[in-house]
């Protein structure tokens, strides 16, 4: 499958979830808004996804695809909504914005926190070192078959191999095992989420693959 499949791929998965569900805000830990504003963020962030789908199909270039994220971003009204809402709403279009590889996060900072706030974090941002992915690791997801990608930020060689991770597909939302190995001391999920840790002291290889499977079993029930 080429990049563009990839992204097509990620796009069109996005699109199928449901992204403002009572399931969402609860593994936020948020109060759920009232069903109509998240049928209308719904059909919002899908109008978005299908334009960026055309834009991909189109081999538009990322500037013309971080405008497409943008002006959909400032379509929303960032005043209408409580500050959890605009958290939520924020973490799509980063994540769009990673599927298409393109940088939109000045303009949603300033989104998120209002210009002046905005402007002071983009100043502050650039003051910081800026991470380096030294490696990435990748596996197919063993549903959809989409690469997840796990950037290593940092290593260093006395750390262990202490834990598996279970994970979950943003595409498909199906649930993985994942072990970065040794020797990682910073890392961040690309494409997928952590659900839980498992210590390599506590758990074997067929004890953590025991464990996805109940997960995959509970949660998907």
């Amino acid at each position: 499958m080429s990049e563009k499949e990839h992204i097509l791929t990620a796009l069109s998965g996005f699109k199928r979830r449901d992204k403002f569900s009572y399931g969402v805000f609860q593994e936020r830990g948020l109060n759920p808004s009232d069903d109509e504003l998240c049928q209308w963020l719904q059909t919002q962030m899908n109008i978005c996804t299908d334009q960026l789908i055309a834009a991909v199909e189109e081999d538009l270039n990322e500037r013309k695809l971080s405008k497409i994220l943008k002006t959909s971003l400032e379509n929303l009204d960032a005043s209408y909504f409580d500050t959890e809402e605009r958290g939520l709403i924020c973490d799509y279009y980063y994540e769009l914005s990673r599927i298409v590889d393109a940088d939109i996060k000045h303009d949603l900072n300033s989104w998120l926190h209002g210009m002046i706030l905005g402007a002071m974090l983009r100043i502050s941002n650039l003051l910081k070192r800026q991470e380096k992915i030294i490696e990435t690791i990748e596996q197919p997801c063993t549903s959809c078959n989409l690469p997840l990608r796990t950037s290593i930020l940092c290593k260093e060689p006395s750390i262990p191999d202490f834990s598996w991770s279970i994970i979950r597909c943003n595409n498909c939302n199906e649930y993985n095992l994942l072990s970065v190995g040794p020797g990682v001391k910073q890392f961040r999920f690309e494409n997928h989420a952590s659900i839980e840790q498992l210590s390599k002291a506590d758990y074997s290889e067929e004890d953590a693959k025991v464990r996805l499977e109940q997960i995959k079993y509970f949660r998907k029930k």
